[in-house]
């Protein structure tokens, strides 16, 4: 098998999940896309160890540890997501950025008055 076909398509997933992460605005669908790019990392760990012929298999082994670390990450970000969509009425992460730099200009603001 030629490494070119496994790591043209780790690309093409990277950059999708890469397109994902910049451009969309549901936090879900960040997670979602944070999952393609260590799917990617993974598919080019598992491609370089078959090719490399590496004896202990460092790269199915690193990609274990990535999936832990992917399935760690995707629970609490989803309980995160859950938390603030509960919080706050909304998912949509530039809308939680305008409203987090309102509270802190509103606290200055507030802390002017009184002082």
């Amino acid at each position: 098998m030629h490494l070119a076909y496994p790591a043209v398509l780790a690309a093409l997933l990277f950059c999708t999940g890469l397109y994902g992460v910049l451009a969309r605005r549901n936090a879900i669908l960040v997670l979602m896309s944070v999952e393609l790019m260590l799917n990617a990392v993974n598919l080019n760990l598992v491609a370089f160890d078959v090719w490399l012929r590496d004896a202990l298999h460092a790269g199915q082994a690193l990609t274990l540890f990535t999936i832990a670390i992917a399935a760690a990450e995707i629970g609490i970000g989803l309980a995160i997501v859950l938390m603030v969509y509960r919080n706050r009425g909304t998912s949509d992460v530039d809308r939680l950025r305008d409203t987090a730099e309102g509270h802190e200009s509103a606290a200055n603001n507030q802390s002017e008055v009184t002082a």
